[in-house]
């Protein structure tokens, strides 16, 4: 099984390098693996020691932050070594000043695994969430490296449960222990007879409970609301823009909008800015205008979301209308705002609970209105719902204790 994997990771890698010609995401992963190693070997010497974080993307990294922080502070004397799967992490984040060394990935070879680890010889390694590379992990269980995974979260249907998953089986049991988000994940995995697992929650939640100890504020966005009521539509997706337009467009009240796309292409931009009637600014044209003669405010940028949800009365989250998968819905909750979310959202499990505190989700065009005029139309609903989603915040917070004691063990 593991040949055919082998045989495989070549043919991908092959077929993706050909289709990076043509893909300019593509052709960033493509060119930056090109210069991991140079970049390993300018910056990590052979008498450092060295932990390395791994990421597949920017969500990965933003849930792994808070434990990342805290060793970072604890131990400099170590080197940091943070690497990222995808451009989308790694573009973002390749300044952060968490890492002495920030890389691509190179992909899952028997090769690369080795010549990787020959360089970075961590004395302890963190994988986050889903990252689960069978040679990276072969190699560091044969050189005994400790390797913890964080923030897990399994479904029976993935392959690790499945009769042919034998290989995958094998690789989930190469660390030394796995932080679940919940239970139904810990007994997946005590199922194929993995048991060095702790439930010890989602580290997403300490991420956004350290947004309420930083200074939110922005210029911009305060002169934007003024005293209105202001609706914050985060990481939407066409789907969801379709319904959220109809509503601006008919919607009477004096109430701002702001909306903040996942995709910020610029045609993308410029399409969604037309179909608004109403009058609406984007984020790169707000120098020197007065913003609170503006309806609609369009976020043609990344890096603001967080602090823009401070402002928000009502927050929208974007991804579960279609196909994409549903995106930070912690984020808005930790500010006490009520949420609303498309209803393809059964692969996260926060969406879930918190239906129990103070989150919609809809299908279509008139729950959206009903749920939007309900909340807009009443202050004590919008309180309330708010202030279940901010309880339910606090009520997890704690994964990151967990998770730093185990490793302080080995440091």
């Amino acid at each position: 099984m593991r040949v055919l994997y082998n045989i495989l990771t070549y043919i991908v890698t092959f077929h993706l390098k050909l289709a990076s010609l043509f893909n300019k995401k593509l052709r960033l992963g493509i060119v930056g693996r090109d210069e991991t190693f140079d970049i390993l070997k300018s910056k990590i010497f052979p008498d450092d020691q060295v932990i390395w974080f791994h990421c597949a993307s920017l969500g990965e990294y933003e849930q792994g932050l808070p434990v990342f922080e805290i060793i970072r502070k604890e131990y400099q004397d170590y080197k940091i070594v943070l690497s990222f799967f995808s451009p989308s992490g790694y573009e973002v984040r390749k300044n952060t000043s968490v890492a002495d060394a920030i890389v691509y990935l190179p992909f899952d070879t028997i090769s690369n695994a080795k010549q990787f680890i020959d360089i970075v010889n961590p004395k302890f390694v963190v994988f986050v969430k889903y990252e689960v590379w069978p040679n990276y992990l072969f190699e560091l269980k044969k050189r005994k490296i400790t390797t913890i995974l964080i923030s897990a979260l399994f479904r029976k249907n993935q392959i690790y449960f499945k009769s042919y998953g034998s290989l995958m089986r094998k690789t989930l049991k190469s660390f030394d222990h796995i932080f679940t988000q919940d239970d139904n994940s810990k007994q997946l995995l005590n199922s194929i007879e993995f048991n060095n697992t702790s439930i010890s929650g989602d580290t997403r939640f300490d991420r956004v409970s350290n947004q309420l100890l930083i200074d939110n504020n922005l210029d911009f966005v305060t002169s934007f609301k003024d005293t209105k009521l202001c609706i914050v539509s985060g990481s939407t997706w066409p789907e969801d823009e379709k319904l959220l337009i109809h509503f601006i467009n008919t919607h009477k009240k004096n109430t701002k909008f702001i909306i903040a796309p996942h995709n910020i292409k610029s045609s993308q931009i410029l399409r969604l800015k037309k179909s608004i009637s109403k009058n609406t600014i984007l984020f790169s044209e707000i120098k020197n205008l007065d913003l609170g003669n503006y309806d609609v405010l369009i976020v043609d940028t990344i890096g603001l979301l967080t602090k823009i949800y401070s402002y928000a009365d009502i927050a929208y989250v974007g991804g579960a209308i279609g196909n994409t998968g549903l995106h930070n819905i912690l984020e808005p909750a930790v500010f006490g705002v009520p949420i609303i979310i498309g209803d393809n959202h059964e692969k996260f499990p926060e969406a879930k609970i918190m239906m129990d505190y103070g989150l919609y989700s809809i299908s279509n065009q008139e729950q959206l209105n009903a749920h939007l005029d309900l909340l807009i139309n009443s202050d004590k609903k919008r309180r309330e719902l708010g202030n279940k989603n901010a309880e339910f915040i606090t009520k997890n917070t704690g994964a990151v204790i967990q998770i730093t004691d185990y490793i302080r063990k080995y440091l």
